[in-house]
């Protein structure tokens, strides 16, 4: 009896952001592919019609779930400096969004202009495009460009593929550092010299902040009025 109250208690406690809540800790531990209305009824000790009030299907709930990532992006203030430097503080602003959750981040890639959290990002990318001088189209080719290679960086991080077990990450690091020192090193020496950095990130902020220097290089490279 003190179960079935318990229960009951929690399901009339259940609203969209617990859902969210959960659905994002349970992706962040196992995966988008463990993520289900069944398995997540079942975390949240209700019935998957309950889930079926906020969320029609599994493709809603990973909108929500974008929804959440994006609504978590803290945008700097407009600040003193140029536009590169306002652009890369933005994008480090997602990037610091997505980093906690590698496994849930490519869901905003195709997402950023589906919510209010998502376009308020976007427009502050467009604005500070615009600011350097790009054409309407070219500011929203470069601001997608932008916003896969964030996600990418988050997503292809060298060993943050393995999952967020600590010992399983660390056997498959081992595994692939292995694989590439046995590699020949007459046919591939500079692979074989690189074999700890190519198979796990030895400073992860060494390696985010290389990468956003990288993207703001790459846009002030085809800055309109260079040369």
């Amino acid at each position: 009896m003190e179960r079935s109250r318990a229960g009951s208690g929690r399901r009339a406690r259940l609203d969209r952001e617990v859902v969210v809540g959960r659905a994002l800790a349970v992706a962040d531990a196992e995966g988008l592919d463990a993520l289900t209305i069944r398995r997540l009824a079942a975390d949240l000790d209700v019935t998957p019609m309950a889930l079926y009030w906020h969320f029609r299907d599994k493709d809603e709930l990973l909108d929500a779930l974008a929804e959440h990532l994006f609504r978590s992006v803290r945008l700097p203030d407009a600040q003193e400096g140029g536009w590169a430097e306002q652009l890369r503080a933005t994008l480090a602003a997602l990037m610091g969004a997505l980093r906690p959750h590698p496994a849930v981040a490519a869901l905003t890639r195709t997402r950023i202009l589906s919510s209010h959290a998502g376009l308020a990002l976007a427009e502050r990318a467009l604005g500070l495009l615009d600011e350097a001088g790009f054409g309407t189209e070219e500011a929203a080719e470069v601001g997608g460009y932008l916003v896969a290679a964030v996600v990418t960086l988050v997503t292809a991080e060298p060993g943050a593929g393995h999952g967020p077990d600590p010992e399983v990450r660390d056997a498959a690091v081992r595994a692939q550092r292995a694989t590439l020192l046995s590699l020949a090193p007459h046919d591939y020496p500079h692979v074989v010299a690189a074999a700890d950095a190519l198979a796990s990130c030895a400073d992860d902020d060494a390696y985010f902040s290389r990468g956003l220097d990288l993207l703001i290089a790459g846009v002030q490279g085809l800055h309109p009025g260079k040369g």
